[in-house]
C-alpha cells in the first residue's frame, strides 16, 4: 500500500477540493528478457498529451486490478498478456486527479504492439532517452535503479 502521496504540480490547483476521490489505475510494466520496459506516450487530447509512462488505465467498476490491466492493455496496445505480477503501489496528487497508481509486472504477452490510440512506443532500459516522462512513472524508474544496483551487488565476488 503506498504510504506517501507523490504531489505532481503541487503549485497547481486541485480539481475537486480536499475530498476528493480516488481513481484507481491499473499500470502493466511490460518487461522484456533482455531488460528492457516498454513505455508509450500519453495521446493528443488527454491530459499530460505527449507525456511517458507505461501503459495502463481506469479499473472500472466490479473490476480487479488484473482484469482492468488485461482489458486496457488489449484497447490500448493490442497485446492479450500472460500472468500479472502485482508490484507496487504509487498515489499521486495530479492537479486534475487523485491517482493511486497499481503497478504490475508483466514478462509474456502475445500479439504486435498496435498504438490504437495513436501513440508512440519506445522500449527503454535506464537511462530512459524519451522526455518528458509522467511523474506517476518517475518512481518507477527509481525502483528499477533500486533494484539493478542490488542485482549488482548481490553478484559481486567476495574478496
Amino acid at each position: 500500500m503506498a504510504t506517501e502521496i507523490l504531489v505532481a504540480h503541487g503549485d497547481r490547483p486541485r480539481e475537486g477540493g480536499p475530498n476528493r476521490k480516488q481513481v484507481e489505475v491499473a499500470v502493466g510494466v511490460l518487461l522484456r528478457a533482455d531488460g528492457a520496459f516498454l513505455l508509450t506516450s500519453r495521446p493528443a487530447g488527454k491530459v499530460y498529451e505527449g507525456y511517458w509512462e507505461f501503459p495502463g488505465g481506469k479499473v472500472e467498476a466490479g473490476e480487479s486490478i488484473e482484469q482492468a490491466l488485461r482489458r486496457e492493455l488489449i484497447e490500448e496496445i493490442g497485446v492479450t498478456i500472460g500472468a500479472v505480477h502485482p508490484w507496487r503501489v504509487e498515489l499521486v496528487d495530479y492537479p486534475h486527479a487523485l491517482v493511486r497508481l497499481n503497478f504490475c509486472k508483466v514478462y509474456e504477452w502475445s500479439g504486435e504492439l498496435h498504438m490504437h490510440e495513436g501513440q508512440s512506443f519506445s522500449w527503454e532500459t535506464l537511462p530512459v532517452r524519451v522526455k518528458p516522462v509522467l511523474p506517476g512513472t518517475v518512481p518507477v524508474l527509481a525502483w528499477f535503479a533500486q533494484e539493478r544496483s542490488f542485482e549488482g551487488a548481490t553478484h559481486e565476488p567476495a574478496t
